[in-house]
């Protein structure tokens, strides 16, 4: 599944081989035993893809009450344990849930949690031309702003559905020009758990009333978001040589709301504390985007490693067990 260091950030992102990125990673298991520096100094941003949820055009996947249900237990666990997070939402999966759609949205729109644009219909900006993505961007809007000014927000980033920035340096420049035009700035990503993966074969389970598989897809995905955590945190030591606040990207799915108390337990184990995304990326590493043009979609640490020409070997990095994806394809 995978051929080189550009990892799958989301569904259907595939995999580019990077030619000039040559063995100097750490093996998982290595990484994870040094990837544990002074805990005072490690911060994260937690986001949500795909709001207010993931499969809201799926009514296999739970419809509406499925929806609320996973808003409801995902926001009550970032308010009890006061963790800032950022939900960037998807225009077409609003209108999918009807006069639902918004009402989940409103409690992400308080306090510390925060509204973000993943575009109308969650289109990939490789198949659009700089104009589509134009339109993707603005209609992406149409609930979120109004909702944001009458809470006197703003919205302030931007994340391009699977990851994708820009297949071409052109077309990479430009959308960030015409984000800038907007107000936005692109929100990175630094850790990638696949729950996409996971997901899949959770709904498999929920599905078929499988609790035996469904506790034991929860399980081997914190297994997994353990390893991942420090597998990113050891890549940017090596590309930066130290680790800026580290963004993880998570998805509004049942999966995490089932499995987010003790995900975040995890994450705080690793001695990391909570920020906002506009902190995390507050950082000098976030400056500005990488200058790199790919039709994948990365994590930034491959994405400075490429910037910087630091060699390294994203074949290191661990898959999720191919248990899970056999059991997502029904196999």
């Amino acid at each position: 599944m995978k051929t080189g260091p550009w990892r799958r950030a989301r569904r259907g992102s595939g995999i580019l081989a990077a030619t000039l990125l040559l063995p100097a990673m750490l093996h998982p298991a290595q990484a994870q035993q040094q990837a544990a520096p002074p805990a005072a100094g490690r911060r994260v941003a937690i986001t949500f893809d795909d709001l207010p949820y993931v499969h809201a055009s799926a009514p296999e996947a739970g419809g509406k009450r499925a929806a609320a249900d996973a808003n409801r237990a995902i926001v009550t666990v970032l308010k009890r344990q006061r963790v800032p997070a950022t939900g960037f939402v998807t225009e077409q999966h609003v209108r999918a849930l009807g006069d639902a759609g918004p009402d989940l949205l409103r409690e992400w729109n308080r306090g510390l949690l925060e509204l973000g644009n993943h575009g109308a219909t969650h289109a990939d900006s490789n198949r659009l031309d700089v104009d589509g993505i134009g339109r993707e961007v603005a209609d992406g809007e149409a609930t979120i702003r109004p909702m944001a000014e009458a809470a006197g927000r703003k919205l302030r980033f931007f994340r391009f559905p699977y990851n994708h920035v820009g297949d071409t340096a052109e077309k990479r420049q430009a959308a960030e020009a015409l984000l800038a035009g907007r107000g936005y700035r692109l929100a990175a990503a630094t850790i990638d758990t696949s729950d996409y993966v996971f997901d899949q074969a959770y709904e498999r389970a929920l599905a078929g009333a499988d609790d035996w598989m469904r506790r034991r897809i929860e399980e081997a995905y914190l297994a997994h978001s353990r390893t991942q955590i420090a597998y990113y945190a050891a890549l940017d030591r090596t590309v930066l040589g130290y680790e800026p606040p580290a963004i993880l990207l998570l998805h509004l799915n049942r999966l995490n709301a089932a499995t987010l108390d003790r995900l975040l337990r995890l994450v705080r184990q690793q001695g990391y504390r909570f920020v906002s995304l506009d902190e995390a990326q507050s950082d000098p590493a976030y400056r500005e985007s990488p200058r790199v043009a790919t039709k994948y979609g990365p994590m930034w640490g491959y994405r400075w490693a490429n910037e910087r020409q630091v060699k390294v070997d994203g074949s290191k990095e661990q898959e999720p067990p191919e248990w899970v994806a056999r059991y997502a394809e029904g196999k």
